[in-house]
C-alpha cells in the first residue's frame, strides 16, 4: 500500500460519488497542523511523532490519525507584534505563500492548537521556552482557549509570553480534495517537544493519542492496521531520513514550498500526487524493509 496515494474505502466512494457529479465541492477552511516531534533512536524512521486518534463519530478524518490541528481563529490576525518572536511576519508570508494577516492567522493557529490539543505550548520569553504547562491553571486556560472564551492573544497578554515562532518550520501546504465533504487548506509545520515540557491526552476530539516512531508509523499504515490520511503520512515520509529532531526542522526548512491539491484518478483509485512524493513513498518502502517497531 503506498501511504501517500491509497485512499480508504469510505473515501474512495466518496471520490467517486464526486466524479459522478453527486457531490458540489465546498470552499476549503484555513486550517494550522504541527508534526510535533522529539528524538528517538537515532536512526531514519526513528524520530517520534505525537498523533491523536479521532473519534470514529467525526465528521472529518473519523478513525484517523492525525498531528495536532485546526482551523484560524480570526481574532489571531490582530496579533499584538510585541508577543511575536522569531522570524518577522513579513519572512513568515513569503515562506507560506500568503499575506502578512493570514500569515499571522495560521503561525497563531499552529500554535493555538499544538497547545489545546497536546497541552504543549511554543511561547516564552525572546530567549526561554515555558518548561512547564501543567497544572490546574494551565489546564484552565487550555480549556479557555478550546472554547475560544479566550484568545491567544489574551492568553499571552496575561502571563507575560511571547509567541516563539523561531521553534516552527514550515514543511508544506495540502488542500483537502475536492470530493471531501469537509475541507481545508493546511498548512503544515514542524516543531520540537520543548525541553520540560510533556504532552497531556486532553483533545476532546480524539479517543486516544500517542507517541509512535515514523518508522512504526508508515509500516503500519501501510500494512492497514492504521488509517492516516495522505498528507499526514506524505509528511511523515517527508521527515522519514531526520536522525534528531534538529535534522527534520532543516528537512523542513529547506524543502521547497508547495501548495498540494490531491485529485483521483477513477481508474487506478488513488490519489494523484507530485511526483516527488511517489518517489519519496518508493525509497522509504526500500529502506522499511516491511519491519517497524513503535
Amino acid at each position: 500500500m503506498d501511504p501517500a496515494r491509497t485512499l480508504p474505502p469510505h473515501l474512495a466512494e466518496a471520490a467517486r460519488a464526486h466524479a459522478s457529479g453527486e457531490r458540489t465541492p465546498t470552499e476549503p477552511r484555513l486550517a494550522s497542523t504541527v508534526v510535533l516531534l522529539r528524538s528517538g533512536d537515532g536512526k531514519a524512521g526513528g524520530l517520534a511523532a505525537y498523533l491523536l486518534h479521532r473519534h470514529l463519530g467525526m465528521e472529518f478524518a473519523a478513525d484517523m490519525y492525525v498531528f495536532p490541528g485546526g482551523g484560524v481563529d480570526p481574532r489571531d490576525a490582530g496579533l499584538d507584534p510585541e508577543l511575536w518572536a522569531g522570524p518577522p511576519v513579513a519572512e513568515w508570508a513569503a515562506r507560506l505563500g500568503c499575506r502578512e494577516e493570514q500569515a499571522t492567522e495560521l503561525i497563531c493557529a499552529a500554535v493555538r492548537e499544538t497547545f489545546e490539543e497536546s497541552g504543549v505550548l511554543l511561547a516564552g520569553t525572546a530567549s526561554t521556552v515555558v518548561d512547564d504547562t501543567t497544572g490546574d491553571e494551565w489546564e484552565a486556560d487550555r480549556a479557555a482557549l478550546e472554547s475560544r472564551s479566550l484568545s491567544l492573544t489574551e492568553l499571552l497578554t496575561r502571563r507575560g509570553l511571547v509567541l516563539r515562532t523561531d521553534l516552527l518550520a514550515a514543511l508544506s501546504c495540502w488542500v483537502t480534495p475536492t470530493f471531501e465533504s469537509r475541507r481545508y487548506r493546511t498548512w503544515f509545520f514542524v516543531a520540537e517537544l520543548p525541553t520540560g515540557q510533556a504532552t497531556r491526552d486532553v483533545s476532546t476530539e480524539s479517543d486516544r493519542v500517542a507517541w509512535l516512531t515514523i518508522r512504526a508509523c508508515l509500516t503500519a499504515v501501510m500494512a492497514g492496521e492504521i488509517l492516516m490520511l495522505p498528507p499526514t503520512s506524505a509528511s511523515l515520509a517527508e521527515l522519514f531520513s531526520a536522525r534528531t529532531t534538529a535534522e527534520a526542522l532543516a528537512i523542513a526548512d529547506a524543502t521547497p514550498w508547495e501548495v498540494i491539491e490531491p485529485t483521483f484518478d477513477l481508474e487506478s483509485e488513488t490519489l494523484v500526487i507530485p511526483d516527488r512524493f511517489v518517489e519519496l513513498g518508493r525509497k522509504v518502502l526500500a529502506q522499511l524493509g516491511g519491519g517497524g517497531d513503535a
